[in-house]
């Protein structure tokens, strides 16, 4: 990527985020399209989810980092503190993975 597309990008993503903050109060979008676009955004975080949880790459990433991110959703879902959530998954998978489980 060369410099001026990358500057670009750089001040369209700002121009574009600056835009959200002054037309906030003044934009009042329907009460369907505003329910569509929350759920936009809650798919758009469970599809993050699931890739970062399912795929190494371009394969499957094996059955202990699922493991791991369950464990730890259940922990979060629990309301255990945040360091608690990463030590559980982390733990989760570092023991199915020392026992063998892909």
């Amino acid at each position: 990527m060369t410099w001026p597309a990358l500057l670009t990008l750089a001040g369209g993503t700002y121009l574009l985020r600056l835009a959200g903050l002054a037309l906030r109060g003044r934009v009042r979008l329907p009460a369907r399209v505003d329910r569509y676009v929350d759920l936009g955004a809650t798919a758009l975080l469970v599809a993050l989810v699931a890739t970062a949880t399912l795929l190494d790459g371009a394969s499957f990433a094996g059955w202990a980092r699922p493991a791991g991110v369950l464990v730890g959703g259940l922990a979060a879902w629990r309301r255990a503190p945040f360091v608690v959530v990463v030590l559980l998954a982390a733990a989760t998978a570092a023991a199915l993975r020392a026992v063998g489980v892909p």
